[in-house]
């Protein structure tokens, strides 16, 4: 099942009927009051939320799905006609998993929701361990020489992608693309700035995270 919270009564519509088209279950709420209420009854796997919304905006919704632990994992992707990078920004690093300004073609809309679909459907429960680093994915924990680090949902995804392709090389583009689903038009300094907040949040561990210049970051050893 996949919940839309748009107010716009032909954008939602579209939306609905698109996804029943390609045999996905897919509901439509007009109001956060009412998307609030049918998430008291049954969780859906992916959620489009728009910005701008009656009662109370898409990042507010998104802040309260992160802060609560049975729905802080669920795949969000921000519909909005705000499309300046800063409101790119804000959405990702507010915990989105994906970022589609308006007006947007139905067909990638539906390609990047099977392609969050897959990527949740593929987290496993495999665990990492280098030196003093630990990280589990499936219970999203993180230690460093058994002390737990708090990161952010990017921070968080970028290490579990090091981790899971150690030792080659991820460009930065690729990062953007994979932990974002979004290519930023320009520098792609958000990486670099992910980057640097994660080695400082693990420390001694930090240094386990390699630049190779000219090309992006690895996982080392």
């Amino acid at each position: 099942m996949i919940y839309l919270v748009e107010d716009d009564e032909s954008i939602r519509e579209l939306v609905v009927y698109t996804l029943k088209s390609q045999d996905m279950d897919a509901k439509g709420f007009e109001k956060p009051s009412l998307f609030w209420k049918e998430m008291e009854k049954e969780f859906p796997a992916l959620i489009l939320l728009d910005i701008m919304l009656p009662e109370e905006d898409g990042l507010s919704i998104l802040k309260k799905l992160r802060a609560r632990p049975d729905t802080r994992k669920l795949p969000v992707i921000m519909l909005t006609a705000r499309g300046s990078e800063y409101d790119t920004v804000m959405g990702l690093d507010s915990g989105a998993d994906d970022y589609i300004p308006k007006p947007f073609r139905m067909m990638e809309l539906i390609s990047r929701i099977r392609a969050r679909l897959r990527r949740a459907e593929d987290k496993g429960a495999e665990e990492y361990r280098v030196g003093s680093l630990y990280v589990c994915p499936s219970r999203h924990i993180v230690t460093v020489n058994k002390e737990p680090v708090s990161l952010t949902l990017k921070e968080y995804e970028m290490l579990c992608l090091l981790l899971k392709n150690s030792g080659m090389v991820l460009s930065r583009t690729q990062l953007l693309n994979q932990i974002w689903g979004y290519e930023f038009d320009g520098e792609s300094r958000t990486v670099d700035v992910h980057i640097r907040t994660l080695r400082q949040k693990l420390g001694e561990a930090g240094d386990l995270i390699e630049t190779v210049r000219g090309i992006g970051y690895k996982m080392g050893k």
